[in-house]
């Protein structure tokens, strides 16, 4: 999984969210973003570390040797950060990774 450009892109939408902040959309999709990750986030936020800026500090995440378990909740919480950003979105979100062979 090119890790590196999914955090950059999610990276500068989460910008856009925070300077968004008075847009009704961007408080929904905060708040829904909060309460569906819960403790969970501060893992996507070592990933995405621009979503301190929507969920707030966190307190040290676990760390967990399990490599395998740690790849999977990964997995899951970027697919549920999509699922959930774009079921506010009226138009499809397109992710483009130009020269993914580098990545």
């Amino acid at each position: 999984v090119p890790f590196p450009a999914i955090s950059c892109a999610f990276n500068e939408y989460c910008n856009f969210l925070v300077s968004d902040v008075g847009s009704r959309e961007s408080v929904e999709i905060a708040t829904t973003l909060r309460e569906s990750f819960g403790p969970d986030a501060c893992y996507l936020a070592k990933l995405i570390p621009n979503l301190s800026m929507i969920f707030g500090d966190f307190d040290d995440c676990d760390d967990v040797n399990d490599c395998v378990n740690a790849e999977k909740r990964l997995q899951y919480l970027l697919c549920r950060f999509v699922e959930i950003i774009s079921s506010f979105s009226p138009h499809p979100i397109v992710l483009f990774l130009d020269d993914l062979q580098w990545a």
